[in-house]
This record gives C-alpha cells, sequence and structure tokens, in this order.
C-alpha cells in the first residue's frame, strides 16, 4: 500500500497531504540550500528519464522495470530516511504514517519484485512504478517549491488531483503484482519456516501475502476518502483565497 494517510485534520503526508514544509527559525542558507536537494523531484526524474528512454529504443512498454531496476532500488530504500524525521517540523509528515508509506513500497520492491524474478516481467509491475514515479515527482516538486515559498498553483493542484487516477493505478499494480508472485511463492516455499525446527517456529510466506493483499480492502478506501476530503478542503480554500485578493 504505497499511499498512506489519516483521518481527519491530521498531519498526515500520504504523498498529498495537506502540510507544506516550512523554514525553522534560525534556518540559514546553507541549510534551506540542503533541504532543496533532499526534497528535490531529481531522483525520480531519473526514473522517469530511464523509462522514456527505454521505452523509445524498445519500441514497447513491456519488461521496462530492468531499465530502472538499479535507481529504484536505491531511491526507493533511500526514502528510509524520511522514516527518522531527519528534518523535524521541515517534512510535514507523520513519522508512522511514512514509516507505513515507504516500507510498504520497500517491501513491493524487494520481498517481492526483487525476490520473486518471474513477476518483474508482469506489466502489473510497470503500473506501480509509473504511479509512484509521476506522484514522487509532484510530491517532492511540492515540498521544494514550498520550502522556497513559491509554490506555483499547478503543482499544488497536481499534488491534490492526480491521486484520483493514480492512488488506484498503483494500488492495482501492487496487488496484481503480489498475485503474480503467489504461485511462484508457494512452489519455491520462498521465505517461509517449515515445522520441526530448533525454534519450534513456523512461517508461511505465501499466506503472509494472501492477508496482506486482504488488508488492502480495508484500507484503501480510508485513504482514498481522506484524500478526496482534503482535496476539496485545501483547494476550495485557494479559490476563496484567490477571491479575496
Amino acid at each position: 500500500m504505497a499511499a498512506s494517510g489519516s483521518g481527519g485534520g491530521s498531519r498526515a503526508d500520504n504523498g498529498y497531504g495537506s502540510q507544506q514544509p516550512r523554514r525553522r527559525k534560525g534556518q540559514g542558507a546553507l541549510a534551506t540550500a540542503y533541504l532543496t536537494f533532499f526534497l528535490s523531484p531529481f531522483r525520480w526524474l531519473v526514473i522517469a528519464v530511464g523509462l522514456v528512454r527505454a521505452y523509445l529504443a524498445k519500441g514497447s512498454y513491456h519488461s521496462l522495470y530492468y531499465s530502472i531496476e538499479k535507481p529504484l532500488k536505491f531511491f526507493q530504500t533511500g526514502a528510509l530516511l524520511e522514516v527518522g524525521e531527519y528534518f523535524p517540523g521541515i517534512v510535514p509528515s507523520s513519522v508512522v504514517l511514512t514509516a507505513f508509506q515507504v516500507m510498504s513500497r520497500v517491501f513491493l520492491t524487494w520481498a517481492i519484485t526483487h525476490s520473486v524474478k518471474e513477476v518483474q516481467t508482469e506489466d502489473s509491475v510497470l503500473l506501480f512504478v509509473v504511479a509512484w514515479t509521476i506522484t514522487e515527482i509532484i510530491r517532492y516538486s511540492f515540498y521544494t517549491f514550498s520550502l522556497l515559498n513559491h509554490l506555483p498553483y499547478l503543482i499544488k493542484w497536481a499534488r491534490y488531483t492526480l491521486f484520483i487516477v493514480l492512488y488506484p493505478m498503483g494500488i492495482s499494480g501492487e496487488l496484481l503484482t503480489i498475485y503474480a508472485a503467489l504461485p511462484f511463492v508457494r512452489q519455491s516455499g520462498l521465505y517461509s519456516i517449515s515445522l520441526p525446527n530448533k525454534y519450534n517456529f513456523s512461517f508461511d510466506y505465501y499466506t503472509f501475502l494472501i492477508l496482506i493483499m486482504i488488508a488492502y480492502i480495508p484500507i484503501f478506501p480510508q485513504l482514498y476518502f481522506h484524500m478526496l476530503h482534503q482535496r476539496r478542503k485545501v483547494l476550495s480554500h485557494t479559490e476563496e483565497h484567490k477571491k479575496s485578493e
């Protein structure tokens, strides 16, 4: 579940949260420059460019995953740095919700797509990679321009509108990829632990993946409708502000 959110007026950041990055008192130009680089969409632009170049070279969207496999693993795993609130008060994220979003993506990247080689050619992988890429380019652009106190309305609008398509697209890709991995996981016994063993403990990775898929059912609608609520609140506030000027 690559996106995350929460109800009410919390500081949730699912890639489309309502908060904006802000400077702390006394934050110098060097710190601002560093944060601007950290929050830059450059990392995900690398993946976007890699996808486009591979598509133009091959003339097909099939198996494009291999063209961006390394940067995807590197950048998505690097997102774990966000979980530790390295920039408290600046990056507007709940630690728990950010951890949920990041870990779910890291799980899809490593425990599914990397570990089950057979699914790497599935179109569903491209589906969630494209959704993640566009979402993160918009999110980090939003952060960067907000930090520089110059946020174009188009970026704000994109952040609170494109999730309507991107979120279901990403979720569908994730679920289809996990589903495609199931027969290979069952056949190979990947990450499963059978009894008897000295720890008297068993674990069935196949069942675990099914439970993860079921968990999407109650979580997805809550997060999606929360984001729709945030969209109405933020964009309507923007329109009212424009009228008052």
